[in-house]
C-alpha cells in the first residue's frame, strides 16, 4: 500500500518596524548598528541578502551551489520593509520579486510570498476601520510589488480575532498561519462533536477551515510548535543534517491521510539571530529534496490539493509571542525581551491610552474636514496607499479624481493630503514593536511617540485644537524604568519635541549645511534656492537667499529668506524670515552686508537674531546625517594635524622601540598610543584603495608586530571587505582581466592569511556566477590548446581555491602542449 504523501514547509516572517523619521522619511544614523548606518542595513547584510544567495556546502566545506532560498519557503516581507529594500538594498529586493515569481513555476502556480498587514499593528486591539485599512493596504502594496494578488496573509505576531479574520475573509485572502496554542477545538466537516485542543493539541499537519458568523470561510494553517521553538531557540540551526532530521522527525507514520510539517519563525533567524543560518535553512531544504523525505511546498499549493477536511475554532485575542494573548501590548503582563532584574512593564497601559485617546480625538475631525473634500474620507484613506507607493504627479492627478469631491485647489489639495498623512502616521504609530521591548525609552516606543507627535502636529495645524495637553495628560502616567528617563512627559520632550521638523526648519537645514561639499540632502523636501549670494571677509562667509521648500507628501509650501555666517571650523549663525516683503528683504540685505563687511560679526549676528523668525546658533540647525559629514569634513584638518603630530612622534621614537622589543620591557603609553594611532591609520588607507595595497599592510602588520602596536582589527577587516566587494564589481564587468583576477586572488589570499575575517559574500556571489558562466568556455578553449584560455583557467582555479567555490569541473587542467607536442610548465 502506497503510503500517504509527505510535504515541508518552512515559514520566514521577515520583519522590521519602521524606522524613517516621520519628518524626514528617512532613516537617519542608528549609532547601535555601527558599522552600518541603519539596523535596516545591518540586518540586510546578515540576513536578507545572504538568504538570496546561501551556500551549500561539499564535505570539503566549498561552495558547490548558491542557492535562493526563498524560492523554496514560504515568506512574507513587511511592506515597510520593503518599501526601504526597494531603494536601499536593490539587489536583495530584486531576489525577493524573483524568487516568489520562482516559487509559482516550483509549487503549480502559487507563489511563495504572503502579505502582511501594512505596519504590524496587532490587529486584535484595532478598530474595525483600522483592520480594514491595514489589510487593504497590506494587499495594495503586495499587488504593485509582487503582480499579483497575494492568497494568504501574515497576521503581526499572529494575533488574531474573529473580526480580524472576517476582514481578511472579505478582502479575498484565502488562509492564514497561527500558531498550535491559537486553536480552541476542531472537528471533521460535516460531524457534530468537537475536540477541545487547547494548549497546542492540534494536529498541525493539515490544513482547517474556520467558519465565520458573516457566512463566509477562511483556511488556517496551525504550525508545528515544538520543531519551531528548537529552530528559534534550541541551535538546531548549527547543522544543517540535524535540521533536515528534526523536521523529517515530525512526520507521524499513523497517520493515513496526506499530511504537512510546516514550521514558523521570524525570518531573521536565518542568518541574524543565528550566524549562517541560511546556510543550514539551504541544506536541509537539499536535503529533504535529495533523499526524498518529503516533497517541498507553500502554503497555497497544499491547499489546492488538500482543502481541508476539518474546521477549527480560534481562541481570541491571542497571539504566538505572549502567553497572555495580546496582553504584550497593553499591559504589563510579565512577556519582556531580557532586561534587567527589578522592571517592569506598566508603562504599556498607559502608552496604549494615549494613543487609542489620540486616535479617537482626531478621527471625528478628520472625518467633517475631510467630508468637503472626498466623496467617502475612509475610502480615500484606503485607496491613499496608491500615493505612498508612488508619489509622482500623475498618480495624485488620478487619485483626486477618483476621490475628491471636485476640481480642488492647490491649497485644497494640501489639506487633504495633510489629512491623509494624519492617518497613515496614526496608524504607524502603533506598530507593535513599540509594546514588545521593556522600556518606555527604547527606540521602537520612541518611533512610535514620534508618530503620534506627527498626529499632533498635523492635527494642531488642520483643526485649530490643542492636542499635546490632553495627549501628555496620559502619556505622563507612563514611567520608565531608567530613572534619568523619568515619565512619559519627558521621554516625549526629549524625543518628539526636539525631533519635530517644520518647513523653515528646512530652510535651515539646507542653508547651514551649505558649508559641506556637495548639495545639502533635501529629505522628503523640495528646496528651490534664488538670489544666492556670498560674501567673504578674513576667513568667514556669509551666505545670503531665498529658498521655497515645500513638502512632497502634504504639497505644504512656504518661502523663506535665509542669511547664514560661517566663521569657520564649526561655528556658524544665521536666521530664516517667513515670506520676506521686497523693499524690506533688500534693506535688510544690504543692511547685513554692509555690517559684515565692517568686520562687525558681533553685530551681523546680532542683526539675524533681531530680523529672523527663526534664529541658527550652531550645527544642531542640520539634520543628523548631513551634520555627521559636515563635522568630518570639518574635523578633518584638526585630524590630519592629529596624526602628523603623532607621526612625527613616532618615526623619531620609532628605532628605540625596535631596541625595547626584544628586552621586554614596557613601552611608555605615549609612544604606543602614537604608533598605533599611525600604523591603524596607514592599514585603513591601503586596505580602502581598490585593490587593497596588499605589500603596504603586509609591512605595516609586521611592523605593529615587532613593537607589540595593536591595530583596531575589526576596522580594517570592514573596510577591506568592502574593498573586495568593489574589486569583486570590477571583476564582473572585465571577467576575463588577468590583472583583476591576480589582484582579487592576492587580496584575498592576504587577508586569510593575515587573520581578517573579512566578508566574502558578495565576492564569491560575483565569483560563482563567472565560474558557472565565463570559465566553461574558457575549460573548452584551453582544453582545445589555447594558451590564453588555458591561463585564465589557472587564474580561476587559483581563485577558486582561496574563496572555497567548487568550480563546475573539479578536474586540474592538463598539462599544455606546444604545437611541437612539448609539455608547457604551468606556473603555480
Amino acid at each position: 500500500m502506497k503510503s500517504p504523501e509527505r510535504y515541508v514547509c518552512v515559514h520566514g516572517h521577515f520583519y522590521q518596524p519602521p524606522r524613517e523619521n516621520p519628518w524626514l522619511e528617512a532613516i537617519e544614523q542608528q549609532d547601535s548598528a555601527a558599522p552600518w548606518h541603519d539596523w535596516n542595513a545591518r540586518i540586510t547584510a546578515e540576513c536578507y541578502a545572504p538568504n538570496a544567495a546561501a551556500r551549500v556546502l561539499d564535505g570539503e566545506d566549498r561552495i558547490t551551489r548558491i542557492v535562493n532560498n526563498y524560492s523554496r519557503i514560504s515568506f512574507n516581507f513587511g511592506p515597510t520593509l520593503l518599501g526601504w529594500m526597494e531603494h536601499h538594498a536593490k539587489e536583495t529586493y530584486r531576489a525577493i520579486l524573483a524568487a516568489d515569481e520562482a516559487s509559482a513555476r516550483r509549487f503549480g502556480g502559487h507563489g511563495s510570498a504572503m502579505a502582511q498587514a501594512y505596519n504590524h499593528l496587532i490587529m486584535p486591539l484595532a478598530n474595525l476601520r483600522d483592520k480594514v485599512t491595514q489589510v487593504r493596504w497590506g494587499i495594495a502594496d503586495f499587488v504593485a510589488r509582487f503582480r499579483r494578488k497575494p492568497e494568504g496573509m501574515w497576521l503581526p505576531e499572529t494575533a488574531v480575532d474573529t473580526e480580524t479574520l472576517e476582514v481578511l475573509a472579505a478582502e479575498g485572502i484565502t488562509f492564514t498561519l497561527l500558531a498550535p496554542r491559537q486553536a480552541a477545538r476542531v472537528r471533521r466537516i460535516g460531524g457534530k462533536e468537537w475536540i477541545d485542543v487547547r494548549g497546542s493539541r492540534i494536529d498541525p499537519s493539515m490544513a482547517y477551515r474556520v467558519e465565520l458568523p458573516s457566512g463566509r470561510s477562511i483556511a488556517v494553517f496551525f504550525y508545528d510548535g515544538p520543531v519551531s521553538q528548537a529552530v528559534a531557540f534550541e541551535r538546531l540551526l548549527a547543522n544543517g543534517e540535524h535540521f533536515a532530521g528534526r523536521l523529517a522527525s515530525a512526520f507521524d507514520s499513523k497517520r493515513t491521510f496526506p499530511q504537512m510539517v510546516h514550521i514558523a519563525t521570524d525570518g531573521e533567524t536565518y542568518g541574524h539571530h543565528h550566524r549562517y543560518g541560511e546556510m543550514a535553512l539551504a541544506w536541509a531544504l537539499g536535503h529533504i529534496e535529495a533523499h526524498g523525505l518529503a516533497k517541498l511546498t507553500n502554503y497555497g499549493e497544499f491547499l489546492e490539493r488538500h482543502p481541508p477536511t476539518h474546521e477549527a475554532e480560534i481562541l481570541e485575542r491571542t497571539s504566538w509571542s505572549c502567553a497572555h494573548g495580546v496582553e504584550r501590548w497593553r499591559a504589563d503582563c510579565g512577556c519582556r525581551s531580557g532586561s534587567p532584574h527589578g522592571w517592569n512593564q506598566s508603562w504599556r497601559k498607559p502608552l496604549r491610552h494615549a494613543l487609542d485617546a489620540l486616535r479617537d480625538e482626531v478621527a471625528g475631525p478628520f472625518e467633517r474636514a475631510a467630508e468637503r473634500l472626498f466623496h467617502d474620507p475612509w475610502a480615500a484613506r484606503d485607496a491613499y496607499i496608491e500615493v505612498v507607493l508612488d508619489r509622482t504627479p500623475s498618480t495624485l492627478a488620478r487619485f483626486f479624481a477618483a476621490h475628491a469631491t471636485r476640481a480642488l485647489s492647490a491649497e485644497e489639495q494640501s489639506e487633504a493630503l495633510s489629512l491623509l498623512e494624519l492617518q497613515r502616521n496614526a496608524m504607524l504609530m502603533y506598530t507593535s514593536c513599540g509594546w514588545f521591548f521593556d522600556d518606555l525609552s527604547g527606540i521602537e516606543t520612541v518611533q512610535c511617540l514620534q508618530y503620534a507627535g506627527r498626529v499632533v502636529e498635523l492635527g494642531e495645524a488642520l483643526f485649530g485644537r490643542s492636542l499635546e495637553g490632553p495627549f501628555l495628560e496620559h502619556l505622563e502616567k507612563a514611567r520608565s524604568n531608567l530613572p534619568e528617563m523619568g515619565d512619559g512627559r519627558r521621554v516625549w520632550d526629549r524625543f518628539v519635541t526636539r525631533a519635530r521638523v517644520d518647513l523653515p526648519a528646512v530652510t535651515a537645514h539646507f542653508a547651514t549645511s551649505l558649508v559641506q561639499d556637495g548639495p545639502p540632502s533635501t529629505y522628503c523636501y523640495d528646496v528651490h534656492v534664488e538670489g544666492l549670494e556670498t560674501h567673504e571677509r578674513n576667513g568667514a562667509k556669509l551666505l545670503l537667499g531665498r529658498t521655497r521648500v515645500t513638502s512632497r507628501l502634504t504639497l505644504a509650501s512656504e518661502s523663506h529668506d535665509f542669511s547664514v555666517l560661517h566663521l569657520g571650523d564649526h561655528r556658524v549663525a544665521g536666521g530664516v524670515l517667513r515670506d520676506p516683503e521686497g523693499d524690506d528683504l533688500i534693506e535688510r540685505r544690504a543692511e547685513l552686508v554692509r555690517t559684515f563687511e565692517s568686520g562687525d560679526m558681533e553685530g551681523t549676528m546680532r542683526l539675524f537674531y533681531r530680523r529672523c523668525d527663526r534664529t541658527i546658533d550652531s550645527l544642531d540647525a542640520v539634520f543628523r546625517d548631513d551634520q555627521r559629514r559636515i563635522v568630518e569634513r570639518l574635523l578633518a584638518p584638526t585630524l590630519a594635524e592629529v596624526e602628523a603630530a603623532q607621526r612625527t612622534l613616532f618615526e623619531r621614537y620609532a628605532p628605540l622601540l625596535r631596541r625595547l622589543a626584544p628586552l621586554r620591557s614596557p613601552t611608555p603609553r605615549s609612544l604606543l598610543v602614537a604608533g598605533e594611532l599611525v600604523l591603524g591609520a596607514d592599514l585603513l588607507r591601503a586596505a580602502e584603495r581598490v585593490p587593497p595595497d596588499v605589500l603596504s599592510m603586509r609591512r605595516l602588520l609586521a611592523q605593529a608586530k615587532e613593537q607589540d602596536l595593536h591595530v583596531d582589527r575589526a576596522a580594517v577587516t570592514f573596510t577591506l571587505g568592502q574593498s573586495l566587494s568593489a574589486l569583486a564589481e570590477r571583476l564582473r564587468e572585465r571577467p576575463t582581466d588577468p590583472l583583476l583576477l591576480a589582484d582579487l586572488d592576492m587580496a584575498v589570499e592576504f587577508a586569510h592569511r593575515a587573520g581578517f575575517p573579512v566578508d566574502l559574500w558578495k565576492t564569491q556571489n560575483v565569483f560563482y556566477r563567472l565560474a558557472h558562466t565565463i570559465y566553461p568556455e574558457m575549460r573548452t578553449r584551453a582544453d582545445e590548446g589555447d594558451a590564453a584560455a588555458h591561463s585564465m583557467c589557472l587564474a580561476f582555479q587559483s581563485l577558486a581555491e582561496r574563496l572555497r567555490v567548487r568550480l563546475p569541473d573539479g578536474a586540474a587542467l592538463p598539462r599544455l602542449r606546444s604545437l611541437r607536442g612539448e609539455e608547457i610548465e604551468e606556473i603555480p
